[in-house]
């Protein structure tokens, strides 16, 4: 292979180090006008009334909108619950309540302190217990009545429960020599991409609107803006320009349905951009877990039986909440054979933002927790924390919690790999008055989930136009997938163009999330390449003369006859042949599902799971190596080492930068980041006060190992990579610290005070 497998630099590379990439606070349209949005002060309260009237007066202001002035229509991913503005009540401090349209921004942001709003405050329900107990207050009163797209197990203020069993977890822990038992808490995380929330909406003299914003799915965003607004989706354009990172809280609705209302309500294009504090406050974050998790295992370390209980906080609305909790429990087994496994969890609504979305998808905090007690077993039982995970690792054609088969699998050899990797960092120095410790942990995560497709088209030259509607958000999927389809096609990286997503002209895909667009709009890419193929040789047979079974692709853009070199055509021939004289132009294209069972009925059971068909796994082993300061409890990372199992690395270079992202972002969930709330409000939205790692906490060695188990349907093997850099690194970063103190700690972040105050009563 010539192009897949390459190291070649991101398409889009110059235009971003050089300034001139387009993002939505670039973009603007004659006669813009700017928004801005009043929040609730409050975290639970009833609206009375409103006063808009001297807002609305001032100059240049061109419209004021509350949840009087929008329908009755809901918004959500899993369960319909959420207004475009809020109706009736407010539940949680940031909430929008009122939008203004101005002139200028300084204008719109005046007005709002001129908006008057009545309201009567309401129990405040801050943590799922609260929410939870017996004669709590209700978030949510028309919870009953809500479309729901899944069996969502609620009432009250549970937004959603989820069971999965396999096995008989009492009968195996009776048989187990010992068992580890502990409740693990995590901590909501800030998504924290470096361009905040923000859309541009204008509206055409037939009333259609054409929307662009910060995005990572185009057609969530027609969906969200239209189900909120009650507009028809044909009614709604939908585009994106460059992507400032998303992390999961751009995959769903944030302003684009207030800026469509207003726009609607103007007639006039509206541009509206959050400040940093209100993208802390308004839009999504990690959701705060609280597991009760007991492990059991034989005096061999065979591991025998697992129980999970997960307590999750959902916030005020549904968003992608029951996901994230139905996903961490399939992924609650870790990458091992136990053959008896119990997975229960509860998430409920509270007086917070919106949790959602976030890199890992609720993986990263049953991980915690699972590959904790991998170690406290492998401790009391002398054994090697490598070796441990190795006796119950899964191997190919192993079952995963749930029962559906895995045939692609390179644990084994993520795990032997990084054992040889560590050989050089055992027996260091450790400086006086530091402790010195090294941490393992093993993960797992699926790219396989949901609609996508793409459409190859052929152009005269002989060149490609490639449109899968996939959102590149920045992490490269734009230059994968040109690899992909060059590669299929034997054209030169620089015979494809990217189309933009857009809602008119691209073919379905759900979202960049997941770690799913390289597996399954690379599997929809390969297949629409094959069309186009298929097409180039009927056609070529008559001008060649032979059958097209005798026919193939060739380098730099070439179709001839098998065994004969010297029979053949440019495809710049074949396709201008094709729309001039006979035949019509090459279009190839392909779309698809993802349909392979969760869950296998003669293996398992689950009620309340939202994702009936979900998989595709990539395996990773990682390790840490940690440095406690003894005076003040402050953890340094020294060297982090990750062997991943991609399937097949499209670009090398990319797959290690996803993986060095990864580990950075999953050392600030495991030391340092937390979003803190003093009564209902956030005490910490700015850079200032949110501790995110910068470049002295980062390890100056990320190792990246690359390792190529190939999935059998994926686009020339490959599997995602996105996420799954994350998931193990809390995990890792835990065990090197009880490696290290003697000491385990369950609740993130590892700050510098939680571990002092470890180390002085150890």
């Amino acid at each position: 292979m010539s192009v897949v497998g390459a190291r070649l630099p991101r398409l889009e590379i110059h235009e971003k180090v050089t300034g001139r990439a387009q993002y939505i606070a670039d973009l603007s349209r004659p006669g813009m006008l700017h928004a801005a949005i009043l929040g609730s002060p409050h975290p639970h309260a009833r609206i009375l009334g409103y006063d808009t009237a001297e807002a609305a007066a001032l100059p240049g202001v061109r419209a004021v909108l509350t949840g009087d002035d929008i329908g009755d229509g809901l918004m959500g991913a899993f369960i319909k619950d959420e207004p475009a503005i809020a109706k009736g009540k407010v539940r949680y401090v940031g909430e929008a309540v009122a939008a203004v349209a101005a002139d200028d921004e300084a204008t719109a942001r005046a007005a709002l302190g001129l908006i008057r709003v009545d309201y009567e405050e309401l129990p405040a329900l801050l943590t799922p217990e609260d929410a939870l107990a017996p004669g709590a207050a209700i978030i949510h009163e028309g919870l009953a009545n809500y479309f729901k797209v899944f069996d969502a197990q609620c009432e009250g203020n549970q937004m959603s429960a989820t069971e999965i069993v396999e096995g008989d977890v009492e009968a195996g822990f009776a048989q187990c020599d010992i068992v580890v038992e502990g409740v693990f808490e995590t901590q909501a995380q800030n998504h924290l991409a470096l361009e905040p929330c923000g859309a541009l909406a204008e509206v055409d003299a037939a009333g259609r609107v054409t929307l662009w914003s910060a995005n990572q799915s185009v057609f969530r965003v027609q969906a969200n803006v239209c189900e909120s607004l009650g507009l028809p989706m044909s009614r709604l354009r939908s585009l994106t320009p460059r992507i400032g990172g998303g992390f999961g809280n751009k995959m769903e609705a944030h302003v684009q349905p207030i800026t469509v209302a207003l726009t609607l309500a103007t007639s006039r294009p509206v541009r509206l951009i959050l400040s940093r504090e209100e993208d802390f406050e308004m839009i999504r974050a990690r959701h705060p877990y609280k597991i009760r998790m007991k492990t059991g295992a034989m005096r061999d370390g065979t591991l025998v039986a697992r129980e999970v209980e997960v307590l999750a906080d959902g916030g005020a609305y549904g968003d992608d909440s029951p996901g994230v909790l139905g996903y961490s429990l399939l992924m609650s087994r870790g990458p091992y054979n136990i053959p008896h496994m119990k997975a229960t969890g509860r998430l409920a609504y509270t007086n917070k933002l919106r949790f959602g979305a976030i890199r890992g998808f609720g993986n990263p905090q049953t991980s915690f927790a699972g590959e904790s007690q991998i170690d406290e077993i492998a401790a009391e039982l002398g054994l090697d924390p490598i070796d441990i995970r190795l006796k119950n690792a899964m191997r190919p054609g192993d079952t995963w919690f749930g029962g559906q088969i895995v045939p692609s699998n390179g644990l084994v050899e993520c795990l032997e790999k990084l054992r040889d990797a560590l050989a050089e960092r055992r027996g260091a120095d450790t400086p006086p008055g530091k402790r010195r410790g090294i941490g393992i942990a093993a993960c797992a995560h699926v790219s396989g989930l949901l609609a996508t497709g793409a459409i190859v088209r052929l152009l005269e030259d002989g060149t490609v136009v490639l449109n899968t509607g996939a959102v590149d958000i920045g992490q490269g999927s734009d230059t994968a997938l040109a690899q992909i389809c060059a590669e299929a096609l034997k054209l030169p990286i620089e015979a494809v163009a990217i189309a933009s997503p857009d809602t008119d002209g691209s073919p379905y895909n759900w979202g960049t999330t997941a770690s799913r667009v390289t597996y399954t709009t690379g599997r929809a890419v390969v297949a629409a390449c094959a069309d186009v193929e298929r097409q180039i040789k009927e056609r070529a047979a008559g001008l060649l003369e032979c059958g097209e079974e005798d026919l193939e692709l060739r380098p730099d853009g070439l179709v001839g006859v098998k065994g004969a070199s010297n029979r053949v055509l440019p495809i710049q021939v074949v396709s201008a042949i094709s729309h001039w004289r006979g035949g019509g132009p090459i279009i190839g294209s392909n779309s698809f599902v993802y349909d392979e069972p969760t869950i296998d009925p003669k293996r398992a059971s689950a009620t309340g799971l939202p994702f009936g068909q979900i998989g595709v796994y990539s395996f990773c082993a990682m390790a840490s190596e940690v440095m406690i300061d003894e005076t003040t409890g402050k953890t340094e990372v020294t060297y982090a080492c990750e062997a991943v199992d991609v399937g097949r690395a499209i670009n090398p270079s990319m797959v290690e930068g996803q993986i060095e992202g990864g580990f950075v972002q999953g050392l600030g969930f495991a030391l340092t980041e937390e979003m803190v709330w003093d009564g209902g409000r956030l005490a910490n939205p700015s850079m200032m006060d949110y501790k995110a790692p910068g470049v002295r906490d980062v390890p100056y060695e990320i190792r990246s190992i690359i390792v190529e188990h190939p999935q059998p349907e994926g686009p020339f093997g490959a599997k995602g990579v996105g996420e799954i850099s994350l998931v193990g690194v809390p995990a890792a970063i835990s065990n090197g610290i009880a490696d290290a103190a003697g000491f385990r700690l369950r609740r993130l972040p590892m700050t510098p005070e939680r571990v002092l105050s470890a180390l002085l009563e150890s």
